[in-house]
């Protein structure tokens, strides 16, 4: 009997009827770097564990920052206590049947050199192509990290998985006001593209200099990959079951319903090898598989545990999140045009290359605002003429939704700080778009 199994048995004996043990280590490696120059290298482990169980109805779950058999144990007692004081549920959904078999190519492990000499040296690269397209200065981050995770139910399922990644986050500016961002992640050191990375940051941010003030009102307007991509995350985070039932999601009720322009379809596929959101298997221990949420406009399937799934009177769609379904790879599909193509249909518009501070005004309706960050453009009979800024983004998320002309042909993948779960993502073209001033 290995270690987790007597843990497993011990919930058991002290009264629950499902538990799941999750033991995560990770070592990672980050570099930061400004005024074109490293300025940080440092190594973290990091470990976790995290105890879920239910004793019928009533659920409870404990993360720690220890992987100890002491610090297991202990968990393992308290959340049991947690639960059999916490107020029962109205659904109880067993855990699933395993054991399970998982493919086996989302089990390997990608080749990055992450050794700090290598990491530096991509470094180097993204701040001298940002520095060749004109930026004065470049800052950023670069993180390498490679984990190791097991879980184990008691219900019969248990994996262990390996994955590693590389993403580096690259700002460049030509002015103080005149900055451009971009970013690259990856799995291994052939798809790892830092002098793209540096050489879209360093673009942005020449074109940028010199903005002026832009009247605020509803335009056209053009959405780079990286707040696309903020935009898509907040969409496939609303898809979570949990925030439907909770009221707090903008899709609720949706299923069925054509909730935007037929230009967009939107899967979460953690089943594409080489992918930093790929995962072989759930919270719940259930092989993962490819959910399209939006075909073509519809709404087809919120995202499932078993709890949520026997509330909704469906299957799970290996989407656990013990608690809260959520996304691990969001891809936008389908063909698209060239982006010349999407910037010469514009006849009075804004491109707005990123984003920060998106916040809701109300979840249910899907009313938000967000801010423009580093280079927005004024774009006039299919051209771009002149930086603008002082704009703020204040709209409707399935206004957004409905409003989308067009997508690029072009993609790329995207996380960073205001993205956390990668997401597959074209420039997209709207119809309309309103901007307010923000203040």
């Amino acid at each position: 009997m290995t270690s987790l199994d007597r843990f497993i048995s011990l919930a058991s004996s002290l009264g629950a009827t499902d538990t799941v043990i999750e033991v995560y280590k990770a070592l990672t490696r980050m570099i930061r770097f400004s005024n074109n120059e490293v300025t940080v290298v440092k190594e973290m482990m990091d470990e976790k564990t995290a105890v879920y169980v239910a004793i019928k109805e009533k659920r409870a779950i404990i993360e720690v920052d220890d992987t100890s058999n002491a610090a297991i144990k202990k968990a393992v007692k308290d959340v049991v206590e947690m639960a059999k004081n916490s107020q029962p549920s109205d659904i109880y959904a067993p855990l699933p049947k395993g054991p399970f078999s998982y493919k086996p190519e989302l089990l390997k492990i990608g080749k990055i050199k992450g050794l700090p000499e290598y990491l530096v040296g991509y470094v180097e690269t993204a701040v001298n192509a940002a520095l060749n397209e004109g930026a004065r200065r470049v800052a950023g981050t670069l993180t390498y990290t490679t984990r190791r995770r097991i879980l184990k139910t008691s219900n019969g399922a248990e994996g262990v998985s390996k994955s590693s990644s590389i993403s580096i986050s690259v700002r460049a500016f030509a002015a103080d006001d005149a900055t451009g961002h971009f970013v690259s992640i990856a799995t291994d050191d052939k798809s790892f593209n830092p002098e793209m990375a540096g050489k879209i940051a360093g673009e942005i941010a020449k074109l940028a200099v010199n903005p002026t003030e832009c009247e605020p009102g509803t335009y056209e307007a053009l959405l780079g990959p990286m707040i696309s991509a903020s935009i898509i995350e907040q969409v496939g985070d609303a898809s979570s079951a949990f925030y439907v039932d909770a009221g707090l999601s903008f899709l609720a009720d949706m299923i069925g319903r054509e909730i935007a322009s037929n230009v967009l379809t939107l899967v979460d596929d953690p089943t594409i090898p080489g992918t930093v959101g790929a995962e072989p298997f759930d919270d719940e221990g259930l092989p993962t598989r490819r959910n399209v949420i939006i075909d073509s406009g519809v709404m087809k399937t919120y995202l499932h545990n078993s709890t949520t799934a026997k509330k909704f009177g469906v299957e799970s769609t290996a989407n656990a999140g013990l608690i809260v379904p959520q996304p691990f790879n969001l891809l936008v599909e389908g063909g698209g045009k060239p982006l010349d193509s999407l910037i010469s249909s514009i006849d009075d518009g804004i491109y707005v290359t990123n984003n920060w501070y998106l916040r809701y005004q109300n979840y249910r309706t899907g009313d938000f605002s967000t801010l423009p960050r580093d280079g927005v453009f004024r774009v006039r009979r299919g051209s771009i003429e002149y930086p603008v800024k002082n704009l703020r983004i204040s709209d409707n998320m399935l206004n957004i939704l409905k409003s989308i002309r067009e997508i690029s042909q072009e993609k790329y993948w995207i996380t960073w700080w205001e993205v956390d779960k990668p997401v597959y993502a074209p420039y997209i073209l709207l119809n309309r778009l309103t901007f307010t001033k923000p203040y």
